[in-house]
């Protein structure tokens, strides 16, 4: 016999931080139900997520909220926390409830040594979830990958930009990435 997941809700999971059981010192975050360990962050990544964050606050002005490294609620046992989250404009800056996929323009996740479950599990719950654009900043890669239009768990939309190439999330056309800086 096989035993059975004990899938945690979301509910359940910050009810873990609230009781003291997790603290912010866990580099945790949920995903489908699981408590995962989310990978150290290095100085090439914590510097694509500077640069990202500096121009997307710069070029997006009121018309977002930049939310770097900030936990989500995608459905009642997921609460990933992307590192950086472009988010519809709100007057309370998402102080009374944390956002939603609805919320969200664009999603980032900058991948140094978690590129596999970006690019697999991630994704596909992002997909589920119905994030409408979702990037992966391949570090080791040079490149990034853009996924738009979700269906399923998968994204019907998906381009590798290279260092060559400039991009624009398609919610605020206005900010643009030269795909290379992401990597000096």
């Amino acid at each position: 016999m096989t035993p059975e997941r004990t899938r945690i809700s979301a509910d359940r999971y910050l009810k873990m931080f609230e009781t003291g059981v997790l603290t912010e010192d866990d580099r945790v975050e949920l995903i489908d139900g699981d408590i995962v360990n989310m990978q150290g962050i290095g100085t090439n990544h914590s510097a694509a997520v500077a640069r990202l964050n500096k121009l997307f606050v710069l070029a997006a002005g009121d018309s977002a909220v930049v939310s770097p490294g900030a936990s989500l609620r995608l459905g009642d046992y997921s609460m990933p926390q992307p590192d950086l989250m472009v988010l519809k404009p709100r007057d309370d800056f998402y102080s009374g409830q944390r956002p939603t996929a609805t919320d969200i323009l664009l999603l980032v996740e900058v991948s140094d040594s978690s590129l596999a479950f970006d690019l697999g599990g991630k994704r596909a719950l992002y997909a589920r979830q119905r994030v409408v654009e979702y990037w992966v900043i391949n570090i080791p890669g040079k490149c990034v990958h853009v996924y738009r239009d979700p269906w399923g768990d998968r994204y019907t939309q998906a381009t590798e930009c290279t260092v060559a190439d400039t991009i624009s999330p398609r919610a605020l056309p206005v900010i643009q990435v030269a795909v290379g800086t992401l990597f000096t």
